[in-house]
């Protein structure tokens, strides 16, 4: 990372102001602006996301913000209702007073002396998000939106439900997470004595959001509330879409292309749920001065040429060994005109069970069975029928890895072998030539359960010739919700049914001499909150199952990148002394005589700081445990800590948090519990208990 610290424009900044809401409200805000913004008005560039810029975020803001400010815009860092020295609670994520709120500051901004009154919204996650929700309601001084590692459909691709499925290893997790920050005080030093009851206020007013999220459990309209995807023609602005292959939202930048039919542009890199000028894996990109480049298109009028350039780049993974962590991801950047472009193609794999017929890609019939390993082959012709059964494992062999990567040291899974012998397995031969993956892989299957709820696990990895197995991308399927989640069904034991699994977006170079596997399992835990009841799945192989893959045909020119891709800078951030290093550790232990397994997660996503600046300190720590036994899915359970401190000389706060999941046959079980403390005085506690009714889950 280049950091500048000389810009055209000499940068100040307004420490905090008030952005007036209708009903009263104030939003805390920063300010980022070039010196002589009021004798030469810029644009406003906007960030709104509840995470505190005081302290949490601070080392973030200002490298973002003030290289924003620095070449030419008002770059305003606001607080959300409810959060940080902000008025208010914050009820739940996305709702329609958030998106209001952001009307009312995009109003807000345009009218400063300062601003020229085009504004942008750039975003991250939850900012990511709420800039497509409030480019949606088309206000008229919105001219453009950059949205990093965001979603177009909350319900299918967000923390809370994966393909119908609860995800165990983030819903709760992420709710805990949220139950301890939005307990945490405003800062006296902004907010004055008023600080200790609102911080009371808060504690005692902001619900739990899991229960909200429990209680949705089809595709309804809390749900589409805030999912663009519901009429991408709503938004009328430019979007730029961005993301990692190690972010869980990856696919939404695919869907938003293939579907918004204003300007719009899109970025895929090998990061995880970062920025992409602190791009982990590597390489970073200078993100920032693409960013500008953008800005000056839409927000200054600047003939710069971003339009003419590729719709579409992304990061062409090469092969990667089974490894949890990796600092640079080997591969190379692609272009591409459009979303979908003509060159994809669909290549399709038969599930042939073994024993049976087909003619493998790489190699006679004969000798592809042979060579076959599990339930069977992928081949290019079907064999006949076959009906191949497993029966789930509640428990897990490997590490599977978490839902969504930060580019941390243990963001990928583990070598897939040990899940890949719980599962029905099918290989191709050794590929005779590379395959250039680049979309949305799905597996079309006919399949059966003994039981009314069930769901399916799908895995495509890469076997390497020595056996080793790389997870390349993954889908679940809630079976009840084989037609649609917003009215899902039970199953008629043994009664066939054709599916579909979507997997995970992916761009990813098999090479020559692989071979790829598709692993089917009814279960997937601690991924997938497991069914009710042990079940026995029947999936039949011949014509009606298939792998579909979307390849690329490589060009026989490649366009490089832009020059900026190869150097990322930012703004200085600002000056502070660390406290203690941030980072996860995973661990999983299993009772040999009890079944129990036990996944043990602890992490800490900011590094432990004070700011030399305003003497705050903050850290904050987590721990999540995912727990089941062996052949007994009703005993899945999963436990979330959260502890924060904030503190300022004699002024010492800290908030923890404590949630735990569980479920009997016909509800999923939910506690919270969080505490305040005062130094180490407890000075507040509340608890919540919920039962809610399964609902196909």
């Amino acid at each position: 990372m280049r950091v500048v610290s000389e810009f055209p424009r000499p940068v100040r900044v307004i420490e905090h102001t008030w952005i007036p809401m209708p009903d009263g409200c104030q939003l805390a805000a920063r300010v980022w602006l070039p010196d002589d913004a009021e004798r030469d008005p810029v644009p406003a560039v906007l960030e709104y996301i509840p995470y505190r810029k005081n302290d949490a975020t601070a080392l973030r803001d200002a490298p973002i913000h003030a290289y924003f400010a620095g070449h030419g815009y008002a770059s305003v860092r606001v607080d959300m209702r409810g959060s940080g020295d902000s008025d208010g609670i914050l009820e739940d994520e996305y709702l329609p007073l958030e998106q209001q709120d952001g009307l009312e500051v995009l109003r807000w901004l345009a009218a400063q002396p300062w601003c020229t009154g085009k504004t942008g919204i750039i975003g991250k996650s939850w900012g990511g998000f709420n800039g497509l929700q409030i480019a949606a309601l088309a206000p008229p001084e919105l001219s453009a939106v950059i949205s990093v590692a965001s979603t177009d459909d909350r319900y299918a691709c967000d923390v809370h439900y994966t393909g119908g499925c609860l995800l165990s290893w983030d819903m709760l997790p992420w709710a805990t997470t949220m139950l301890a920050y939005n307990a945490r005080p405003p800062d006296p030093a902004v907010v004055g004595d008023s600080w200790r009851q609102r911080w009371f206020d808060r504690m005692d007013r902001t619900p739990p959001f899991i229960e909200h999220w429990l209680a949705h459990q089809r595709r309804d309209g809390f749900w589409k509330q805030g999912s663009v995807c519901e009429d991408y023609s709503a938004i009328s602005c430019a979007v730029y879409m961005v993301g990692g292959w190690a972010d869980a939202y990856r696919g939404a930048v695919l869907r938003f292309l293939q579907n918004y039919r204003g300007p719009c542009k899109g970025l895929i890199g090998p990061w995880g749920h970062v920025y992409p000028q602190d791009g982990l894996p590597g390489p970073a990109i200078g993100f920032l001065q693409e960013a500008v480049r953008w800005w000056d298109h839409w927000l200054k009028g600047v003939d710069n040429g971003i339009m003419d350039e590729p719709k579409l780049r992304v990061y062409m993974q090469e092969a990667m060994r089974p490894t949890p962590s990796l600092a640079l991801r080997p591969g190379r950047w692609v272009a591409e005109p459009g979303w979908p472009p003509p060159e994809l193609s669909a290549r399709k794999f038969v599930l042939v069970a073994a024993g049976g017929q087909g003619s493998g890609p790489g190699m006679p019939a004969d000798e592809a069975r042979a060579e076959a390993g599990g339930a069977g082959t992928l081949a290019d012709t079907p064999g006949p029928e076959a009906e191949l059964q497993i029966r789930g494992s509640e428990s897990v062999a490997g590490d599977p890895g978490p839902w969504c990567g930060w580019g941390g040291p243990i963001d990928y899974p583990a070598n897939q072998r040990a899940d890949d012998g719980l599962s029905l397995t099918f290989d191709t031969a050794p590929l005779a030539e590379p395959l250039e993956i680049l979309g949305f892989p799905s597996a079309r299957l006919v399949v059966a359960s003994d039981r009314p709820r069930a769901l399916v696990a799908v895995r495509l990895c890469d076997v390497w010739p020595d056996g080793a197995s790389t997870l390349v991308a993954r889908g679940l399927l809630n079976l009840t919700h084989r037609v649609s989640s917003e009215e899902p069904s039970l199953l008629e034991p043994g009664h066939r049914y054709s599916i579909e699994v979507w997997l995970g977006a992916i761009a990813y170079v098999v090479p020559a001499g692989h071979r790829l596997r598709l692993a089917v399992s009814p279960t997937y835990w601690p991924w997938a909150w497991p069914s009710p009841e042990p079940v026995t799945l029947t999936i039949v192989a011949g014509p009606g199952s298939s792998l579909d893959l979307p390849l690329r045909t490589p060009s026989g020119v490649e366009e490089p990148p832009p020059p900026h891709f190869s150097q990322p800078e930012a703004a200085p951030s600002p000056p502070y002394v660390a406290l203690g290093p941030g980072g996860e550790e995973r661990s999983m232990v299993r009772d040999a005589r009890t079944g129990l397994v036990r996944i043990v997660a602890q992490t800490s996503h900011w590094p432990a700081v004070r700011f030399l600046d305003s003497g705050l300190c903050y850290e904050e720590q987590g721990e999540d445990v995912y727990q089941i036994v062996l052949g007994q899915p009703l005993s899945a359970r999963t436990t979330s800590e959260r502890s924060i401190t904030v503190a300022r000389g004699d002024w010492q706060t800290r908030v923890e948090a404590r949630s735990t999941l569980s479920a009997t046959a016909e509800a999923l079980l939910v506690t919270n519990t969080v505490e305040g403390y005062e130094r180490d005085t407890r000075v507040f506690a509340r608890s919540w208990q919920r039962s809610v009714p399964r609902d196909g889950i």
